[in-house]
């Protein structure tokens, strides 16, 4: 199994809101190399039309790096670049959320996070946060999984990972070189990610942050493995690196939810939408898509061979 594509979106907004508030980041660099294999590219296509697919994961290393040899040869005959539209999160917009929806992201009533976690997944919290921080009191205020995301961000900071990495940021690069139009593609913005917040149960979000926890605890080699196995374009070895269990039981929590899912559910539909525009008439055009959307059961690509479209495999 693969990371719920719901829970890193949510905790991705999250640790981005957190960032937004204290100091606007820049997106980190990724390399292009010519030296690694380099993930790998699905290649989608009926008659003349052709879609490339390139799979993007979060979080990387901050210092990894891929190949763009192939990408930069189908570039040569593409005509546009799709890349999903980041979420734009200012200082304005985080002071309305504090003020506007303060319950949904804080614990509220004089409250703090020892006060609504369970004693057992509070301890194994602050042990974590022990490790990153001398503030014992760190990220009280807030609700357990936004609190969740801030020492999750933490953890991947103090192990050179990184959710900030933006494969479409390298593409738009690439695409200026080559002279390709860039399309950005709205997935889901933050009242998307507001509402997903407001709407899921308590036991979900307690499902997650401990899902949160393992992660931080014991999954963090995995994430790396994961990450390397992209850079070299071993689709297989991602496939077959298990998930942990924790993180399974919050994908099906957020799945037997509403909110969360709609969310989700949006993000697989704009793609399939958008993917479909171009495999209507010839032309090449290059697509970077979460790999979790296109590998998960049903998700994109098993989406696309039901309606009859080729595919090739990296």
């Amino acid at each position: 199994m693969r990371i719920a594509a719901t829970l890193v979106a949510i905790l991705g907004f999250c640790a981005a809101a957190v960032s937004a508030a204290q100091t606007p980041p820049a997106l980190d660099e990724i390399v292009v190399t010519a030296e690694r294999a380099g993930p790998g590219m699905w290649h989608v296509h009926r008659g003349d039309a052709n879609v490339w697919i390139l799979g993007s994961i979060s979080p990387l290393p901050r210092d990894i790096t891929w190949r763009s040899k192939q990408v930069e040869s189908v570039l040569e005959s593409a005509s546009q670049v799709l890349v999903q539209k980041p979420i734009e999160i200012s200082i304005p917009r985080i002071l309305w959320m504090l003020i506007a929806d303060r319950k949904f992201l804080m614990v509220g009533g004089g409250k703090k996070l020892k006060d609504v976690l369970p004693p057992d997944l509070h301890a194994r919290f602050a042990a974590q946060r022990s490790k990153v921080t001398d503030d014992a009191d760190k990220w009280e205020r807030y609700r357990p999984i936004i609190a969740a995301a801030f020492l999750q961000q933490a953890a991947f900071h103090q192990v050179n990972l990184s959710m900030r990495l933006d494969l479409g940021a390298a593409l738009r690069v690439l695409a200026k070189k080559h002279g390709v139009r860039v399309e950005e593609i709205k997935v889901t913005g933050v009242s998307d990610m507001l509402e997903a917040l407001k709407t899921m149960p308590a036991a979900t979000e307690r499902t997650c942050v401990e899902a949160s926890l393992s992660t931080v605890e014991s999954g963090l080699p995995r994430l790396v493995d994961r990450a390397q196995a992209w850079a070299s374009g071993n689709v297989e070895r991602i496939e077959n690196t298990p998930e942990l269990k924790e993180v399974d039981a919050c994908r099906n929590a957020l799945d037997a939810g509403k909110g969360a899912v709609d969310v989700i559910g949006r993000i697989r539909q704009t793609w399939l939408e958008n993917i479909e525009k171009y495999l209507r008439s010839a032309g090449t055009t290059i697509a970077v898509v979460n790999l979790d959307l296109l590998l998960e059961r049903g998700g994109l690509l098993d989406q696309l061979r039901a309606k009859g479209y080729e595919i090739d495999a990296p």
